[in-house]
Order: structure tokens, then C-alpha cells, then sequence
């Protein structure tokens, strides 16, 4: 497993595990990261990722997706 930071641009990834308090993770799991659903890196600038989730575009701080793991 790695985190959701190494994961390159316009690659599609499956979420393995969340890690962190219960707080962030049902904070994470509120925007649409759950273990087993598939994410894909719109952009990426200075840490910070554009991920495409279901239907939407969330833009994650590069601490909070360091707390996702592919």
C-alpha cells in the first residue's frame, strides 16, 4: 500500500484503507472515499490533488491524502 500522494495524474486507483481519527475518517468517507471505490487523479499541484470521485471533483489537501492509501 502507498498513499493517495504517489499515485500520477490521470491514473485511476482503488482505495485499500483510511487511516487517522474516526473524525477524518468519516469526514473522508462523507466526500466519497470508502474503501474499494475507485478514484482518479484529475491534477495535481504542489502536494494537492484534483480527484474525480463518482461524479464529482473534490480537491484534497496533501495531508488528508496522505491519510488515503492505495
Amino acid at each position: 500500500m502507498m498513499p493517495l500522494t504517489m499515485a500520477k495524474t490521470g491514473e485511476t486507483v482503488t482505495i485499500r484503507k483510511i487511516t487517522g481519527r474516526d473524525e477524518v475518517r468519516q469526514h473522508l468517507a462523507e466526500l466519497g472515499f470508502v474503501v474499494d471505490s475507485d478514484v482518479t487523479v484529475v491534477n495535481e499541484v504542489a502536494g494537492n490533488l484534483i480527484l474525480q470521485v463518482k461524479d464529482s471533483r473534490i480537491a484534497l489537501g496533501r495531508t488528508m491524502a496522505n491519510r488515503v492509501m492505495i
